[in-house]
């Protein structure tokens, strides 16, 4: 099957044939025909399978008798949004509907944060057909009401379980609440979970479902080696596999932002060109940071899974969890880098006894045990090869303590031995010599708040005991009625 048989236009095909394109993947073969229908779409691919040209394509074309040349804004009115979660997928997005559309006369634009809003508008002034925008952004729009959606036709969720875990489902919703109820919605996901399915029922109409591979299934191509290492010497066995293996163009991922900033700059004090990408970053620094590293500037590149998720880099050959994630399904994601369109690839995993269960949990997710490497000189502490599959962090006396219950309610209770009736006296045999309990209005001490406040005087017993000579005590005057110190009362005649 060729891109002809799909029912494209001809210049679509041209554009196509540009790109060096011939035959189309899996998940493009079975969306195109059914988007050009007009129908609701889930389409479910892994990362680099084509899912972003499986909806370009067939968008352009439902929008191509729109297309004109008109400099007028009110020609070129919003027809297509496309809902991205992070920055680089957006601009990855629209790359391709500016490769797709090169032989059309549709407008593009590209909205996201971390930029000058100025620019942004002033592209929406003009009129433009179709807008990638992350779903922020496009909110600061809203409110500047700069841009109008009465008259979008096609919508499209792009990466839908990386909003989800972004927490962007309040935004999108009050997208959702703007758009036109007759439009056709498109959905696409690497992953399907129960939460992006709920979400497509209250947003999709009879939609179809598309699912070209299983779910959560890792490339072949790939191969997996896990390194066990103790957490102290993480960095140092990093520099080591990339300098003794000579690896180039390395994507590195670590769970925080200050910690992917840190590993960036301790590589380079060891020799090795690093930089680091992050939403800390400014967006020219992340894309002056991510061109280096396509170029080959830098070797190696540092990022968070939300930072690194739109990245689309060809021929990406190794991918290194310098920390495990800490769901399953993201380690699906992150490896989703290499091994593209049947390429080999490597994923490297540096390992300690912490993440032990994440281990267990990605393993049993992709339904494959990963080999274990140790590499010479970084042998890991003996805690590594004590903690349990499903530990979490290190174990301590109360994991001990826990154990023990367990394993004792695990006895049957016939079997259990009988408790001792006197290690836990009766409540109501109470000792004589216990003092009495305090009333339920009365405080320790003999203190009752119901009483008025009265200043305790010092006892001249004491002090003069203290201080070898009659201590002084301070007359009192004779008592005032309270109206008295208020002003309320006159002087006595």
């Amino acid at each position: 099957m060729n891109f002809a048989d799909l029912g494209l236009i001809p210049e679509l095909l041209k554009a196509v044939a540009d790109s060096g394109y011939s035959e189309p993947t899996p998940i493009q073969a079975q969306a195109i025909p059914i988007i050009l229908q007009g129908k609701d779409v889930m389409g479910g691919a892994q990362t680099g399978t084509g899912k972003t040209a499986g909806f370009t394509l067939p968008l352009l074309q439902r929008l191509a008798r729109h297309a004109n040349s008109s400099p007028s804004p009110a020609r070129h009115p919003v027809r297509a949004l496309i809902l991205t979660p992070t920055r680089e997928l957006a601009m990855q997005v629209e790359d391709s509907v500016k490769t797709y559309n090169k032989h059309l006369a549709l407008r593009s634009t590209c909205i996201y944060g971390g930029v000058d809003m100025r620019a942004q508008m002033a592209e929406l002034r003009e009129g433009r057909e179709i807008v990638v925008a992350t779903p922020g952004r496009l909110l600061d729009h809203v409110e500047q009401k700069t841009v109008n959606f009465n008259q979008v036709e096609v919508l499209v969720l792009d990466e839908a379980d990386r909003m989800l875990d972004m927490g962007f489902i309040p935004d999108i919703k009050r997208i959702l609440a703007l758009l036109p109820k007759a439009r056709q919605s498109l959905l696409f996901s690497a992953t399907f979970s129960e939460e992006i399915k709920k979400l497509a029922d209250s947003m999709l109409r009879d939609p179809q479902l598309i699912e070209v591979a299983r779910r959560n299934q890792v490339v072949e191509t790939v191969t997996h080696v896990v390194h066990p290492v103790s957490p102290e010497d993480k960095r140092a066995l990093l520099a080591h596999l990339i300098k003794s293996q000579d690896l180039r163009q390395a994507l590195v991922f670590v769970g925080t932002k200050f910690g992917a900033s840190r590993l960036a700059v301790y590589l380079a004090k060891q020799g090795i060109e690093a930089d680091a990408i992050h939403g800390d970053k400014s967006q020219q620094q992340r894309t002056e940071a991510l061109e280096a590293f396509k170029t080959g500037k830098v070797r190696v590149l540092v990022g968070t899974d939300v930072a690194a998720r739109g990245l689309d880099i060809d021929d990406l050959p190794h991918v290194i969890n310098y920390e495990l994630p800490h769901t399953a399904e993201d380690y699906v994601h992150r490896i989703g880098r290499t091994g593209r369109a049947g390429k080999t690839g490597d994923a490297i995993s540096l390992v300690c006894a912490e993440e032990k269960g994440r281990l267990a949990d990605i393993e049993r997710l992709i339904k494959r045990q990963l080999d274990q490497v140790v590499v010479e000189g970084f042998e890991p502490d003996g805690e590594f090869h004590t903690a349990g599959k499903r530990a979490r962090g290190r174990r301590t006396e109360y994991d001990d303590k826990r154990d023990d219950k367990r394993d004792e309610r695990r006895v049957p209770r016939s079997e259990r031995a009988p408790r001792d009736p006197s290690a836990r006296p009766d409540r109501g045999d109470r000792p004589r010599n216990e003092p009495r309990r305090a009333k339920k209005d009365e405080l320790p001490g003999g203190f009752d708040w119901r009483k008025p406040y009265e200043p305790a005087l010092p006892d001249p017993a004491s002090a003069e005991a203290q201080l070898g000579r009659p201590h002084p005590v301070a007359p009192r005057g004779p008592q005032r009625p309270v109206a008295a110190l208020l002003g309320g009362l006159g002087k006595k005649s």
